[in-house]
């Protein structure tokens, strides 16, 4: 790594710094209710016990490592991911396909589209009440809403992508003699794929944003049902480890969609270093 690239992101750390640093001066110095707006150290000390083990489940019971990823952070993280992949590679999965054929046929646009403008400003948690409804409580209605929420980002990318595919291409491949299914697969769907990607980024988001949504609604367990809990009981410190847990589970998968995204597009002009 060049030291560029090390200053570049320890740059990034500049604000959020400063902003932990007049966080924790607020509170030692009394400006701020601790039970409205607990300190950064005791957010942090809340974390660690939230993340640490339960006595009950001791290394002499069962396995260290089932010891380990026994505490209850590590439980409502695997939980909510869960939740989260599985909703956003069925909306995703069922996206792509009608994305593709919407943008490359006018026929099917023209069939689809009115329909898909109709459900798309329809938020995912106005189907909580139709969701618990048809799928009852647990993961089902959850990762339904999931799936809905990615849905839509990757859909209207897709169509986008392939849509506006520049024609140029499209004349020198019919010029050479291209047929139209390899048109649509060697030249439309390598082009549109970095309108793909960043629907799928998209949509990911929002997977997160429902996720924690429906967690407060349809399970008992999750990173969204225990912030609903600690709001119960006005666990301050709670509430802000576990909001802080989701930004990093965003983080973490955002960037490794990022690079996912840099490999797949190595090939594309705006991406070469």
């Amino acid at each position: 790594m060049s030291t560029g690239s090390i200053k570049r992101r320890l740059t990034g750390f500049i604000v959020p710094a400063c902003l932990l640093v007049i966080w924790q001066t607020a509170a030692g110095l009394g400006w701020v209710n601790p039970q409205i707006l607990p300190s950064p150290l005791a957010v942090l000390g809340k974390w660690w016990a939230y993340l640490l083990p339960t006595e009950a489940h001791s290394p002499e019971t069962g396995s260290y490592l089932k010891w380990l990823f026994s505490g209850e952070l590590i439980h409502d993280a695997i939980s909510s991911l869960y939740r989260v992949l599985l909703g956003f590679f069925i909306g995703g999965g069922l996206a792509l396909p009608l994305g593709l054929a919407m943008g490359a046929s006018n026929r099917v646009y023209s069939l689809m589209n009115p329909l898909v403008q109709v459900l798309r400003p329809i938020p995912p948690i106005a189907y909580i009440p139709l969701s618990i409804l048809w799928f009852g409580l647990g993961n089902p209605p959850a990762v339904f809403l999931i799936a809905i929420g990615a849905f839509f980002p990757v859909l209207m990318n897709t169509i986008a992508g392939v849509r506006h595919v520049d024609s140029i291409y499209i004349r020198a491949a019919r010029n050479l003699g291209v047929r139209n299914r390899d048109l649509f697969l060697r030249v439309m769907l390598p082009a549109a794929t970095p309108y793909i990607l960043a629907g799928a980024r998209i949509g990911m988001g929002t997977a997160f944003i429902v996720v924690i949504v429906s967690e407060m609604i349809a399970v008992n367990n999750g990173l969204g049902f225990r912030i609903l809990e600690a709001r119960e009981y006005f666990w301050s410190d709670k509430i802000i480890a576990g909001m802080l847990t989701i930004g990093l589970l965003g983080l973490l998968i955002d960037t490794g969609m990022s690079k996912l995204n840099h490999h797949l597009l190595r090939w594309h002009r705006g991406l070469e270093s």
